[in-house]
């Protein structure tokens, strides 16, 4: 295979993508399939230098309406190198989600799920990471009424359950 043929991302429903390299590389998963599929550096492939098909990745976890928002993202941030996984540290974590990211995921509910749940399946860390992030500012300051209320929970404990836990855990309530 050559490593400058097109690759082409296959959903879940079929549809193709067909993206630069460095764009699909944004998904640690693909690129580990396009690191064993291609050659090494170095190693002989002169059967097949000329052969310009495109490189299919299969994705079938990942439906095509969250598939082209996810390659849209990884568009956006082709040219952006990330840290690897052992040298990010904990202020990244807690450092607030970037205006492009906050923007992009400002969907519906249904779909944010699904571009976290894309996110993890692909192995897309920052993507990962941002989505996270804007369901934990859906949370952040709300009562758990009002976080039932945001995410459609059923209440199962009865009343008397639900004063026992919050007499058990006062300790942690703001004062």
């Amino acid at each position: 295979m050559n490593p400058d043929a097109p690759i082409v991302i296959i959903s879940s429903d079929k549809d193709r993508f067909t993206v630069e390299r460095k764009v699909a590389e944004k998904s640690l998963l693909i690129k580990n399939m396009l690191k064993n599929l291609l050659p090494a550096e170095g190693e002989d492939d002169s059967d097949n230098e000329d052969n310009d098909e495109p490189i299919e990745i299969p994705t079938p976890n990942v439906r095509s309406a969250v598939m082209k928002n996810v390659l849209e993202w990884c568009e956006h941030y082709k040219d952006t190198e990330f840290p690897e996984d052992d040298q990010e540290d904990d202020s990244k974590k807690s450092a607030p989600i970037e205006a492009w990211d906050k923007n992009f995921l400002n969907v519906d509910q249904e779909m944010l799920y699904e571009i976290i749940l894309a996110a993890n399946y692909l192995n897309i860390k920052p993507l990962l990471n941002a989505g996270c992030k804007v369901v934990a500012e859906m949370i952040r300051g709300k009562s758990p009424e009002e976080i039932r209320k945001t995410f459609n929970i059923v209440n199962d404990f009865t009343p008397e359950e639900e004063a026992a836990i919050r007499r058990e855990n006062e300790w942690a309530e703001d004062r």
